[in-house]
């Protein structure tokens, strides 16, 4: 119960202090390694919440918590098709402060993937969709993220950010016959335009 207690009489002062906000934007997203496949971009969207701690210095810190529609495109030679997966994202980010209307973002982001989604078309014609493919991934990503954002007026913000994966999108694939649309070296790779509302000091 004193636990509890001191970390409320911490924790509401600190917050109170803070900066939180919403933000929303859309997502261009693709994978890399992947040629085999011939991938390509596909559009999202993306929309989160995030907290700064209170800072006057030229560095600040910044955490996210961020749902991302993405995935991509793919042709091979008997099947086209597009890949959905729902990530929910939780970004770490270093600030540095150009001005009080300028900064740019670089950090470390781990992601968990909620579902995922394919729908193919064979060169005849036919159509196939996979509603449940999520044994293929892996369920943990993790990469980097690097973008800037302005505050050009009161709470207002737009920025641009792109995040980078380092794990592997898919699981190990050389058991089995794995679908068309899954290639065992692929990483997610996003980039993403935002705007949204600070509050606070």
């Amino acid at each position: 119960m004193k636990r509890t207690l001191f970390g409320l009489l911490f924790g509401i002062p600190i917050f109170a202090m803070s900066q939180y906000g919403l933000k929303a934007g859309v997502n261009f997203a693709s994978v890399t390694n992947a040629s085999s496949i011939n991938s390509s971009n596909q559009s999202g969207f993306m929309i989160g919440a995030f907290l700064a701690p209170p800072s006057k210095s030229i560095l600040s810190s910044r955490t996210e918590l961020v749902y991302s529609k993405q995935g991509y495109n793919f042709e091979t030679g008997t099947r086209s098709g597009n890949v959905d997966l729902d990530y929910l994202i939780i970004p770490q980010l270093m600030g540095i402060n150009i001005s009080k209307f300028f900064q740019l973002q670089v950090g470390f982001q781990m992601a968990f993937l909620l579902n995922a989604q394919a729908d193919t078309i064979s060169t005849s014609g036919i159509a196939g969709s996979y509603a449940s493919v999520m044994d293929y991934y892996n369920k943990f990503d993790y990469g980097f993220g690097f973008g800037a954002e302005v505050h050009p007026f009161k709470g207002l913000l737009l920025g641009a950010r792109y995040n980078i994966s380092v794990a592997k999108l898919y699981k190990d694939l050389e058991t089995g016959q794995p679908p068309a649309f899954t290639v065992e070296d692929a990483k997610n790779n996003v980039v993403q335009i935002y705007a949204g509302w600070r509050f606070g000091k």
